[in-house]
């Protein structure tokens, strides 16, 4: 099948499943890529916490902190709400600077990131990056403010309401009145810039080799796996990656590295028109259309 066909069936495929998305494959080491709309911003939920690990770790690295320093937790004080992490904990605790950037990256703990924002800010975060070379990504605001949205006012059973609201309330421009979804309010990101950052992580940059590998080591021991990972994990292949879910947004990026020497890049970002909370189909179908980027690209290598 060629490039054009196949992005026609791709695109049909994620309008019958009800799904808008931003996709970019990367070949790192010849550059060719293969994309959805891969320009296409969205919110990008808890997609942040790499840019945030990796400036997190460079200033560890220029002594501004130290990953041993202790930080203190107080259960009561956290807003964060969360399925995991220091959100669940029920007594005070103290966690090392390294330890919060596990969490954050490992399980997704949103709690722990906004540790890490305290000591940098999201503004930090976003200059850091831009001079790193990648424009294209932003950095506004805490984690925690992503546990105030209208799914937060609904019980349960209604959930599918707030999904409702917030699938019917977005403008052609991605505007949102939900702030959290609005990529001209909220962190906010495309495909290619998320590819870019993958790039300078995996290959020679302006990133430090050893930041590099950190962040590269986090990503590895993800353990959030239901999305794309059963399309990309293999017994001769890694996948590291980062996963972000807001409303009716469900995104992964990461890397795969073959057993042959090949790596890809792959950035995946989608919105749902389905009002629903769990939706299965569209974690297989977002990860079908990456997988069939992927597979076309490797090859035509």
């Amino acid at each position: 099948m060629n490039t054009e066909a196949l992005l026609a069936r791709l695109r049909d495929e994620l309008d019958e499943g009800g799904l808008r998305g931003s996709f970019l494959v990367r070949d790192l080491a010849s550059g060719r890529e293969i994309g959805i709309e891969p320009d296409l911003e969205f919110a990008t939920a808890s997609l942040v916490k790499v840019p945030l690990m990796a400036v997190t770790q460079d200033r560890i690295r220029r002594g501004e902190l130290d990953g041993a320093q202790q930080v203190e937790i107080e259960p009561e004080r956290i807003d964060t709400a969360g399925p995991t992490g220091l959100s669940r904990f029920r007594h005070p605790a103290r966690l090392a600077v390294a330890d919060l950037m596990y969490l954050a990256s490992a399980i997704s703990d949103s709690a722990a990131a906004d540790q890490l924002f305290a000591l940098t800010s999201p503004a930090e975060v976003t200059r850091t990056v831009r001079e790193w070379g990648i424009t294209g990504i932003s950095v506004r605001h805490s984690v925690g403010e992503l546990s105030d949205t209208p799914v937060e006012r609904f019980a349960a059973a209604d959930v599918h309401l707030a999904h409702s609201l917030a699938i019917g309330a977005v403008t052609e421009g991605q505007g949102h009145p939900v702030r959290q979804l609005d990529v001209s309010r909220a962190s906010s990101g495309s495909a290619r810039a998320f590819a870019d950052l993958l790039t300078a992580l995996w290959t020679p940059s302006k990133i430090d080799p050893d930041v590099s590998a950190r962040v590269r080591e986090l990503m590895g021991d993800n353990l959030l796996r239901q999305r794309l990972a059963p399309d990309f994990a293999s017994d001769s292949a890694k996948w590291s990656s980062k996963t972000g879910t807001l409303v009716n947004l469900r995104h992964e990026i990461g890397v795969v590295e073959h057993s042959d020497g090949q790596s890809f890049a792959v950035a995946a970002l989608t919105e749902s028109r389905v009002p629903a909370a769990i939706q299965p189909e569209a974690e297989i179908l977002m990860a079908r259309v990456a997988r069939s980027l992927r597979d076309h690209l490797r090859a035509r290598g």
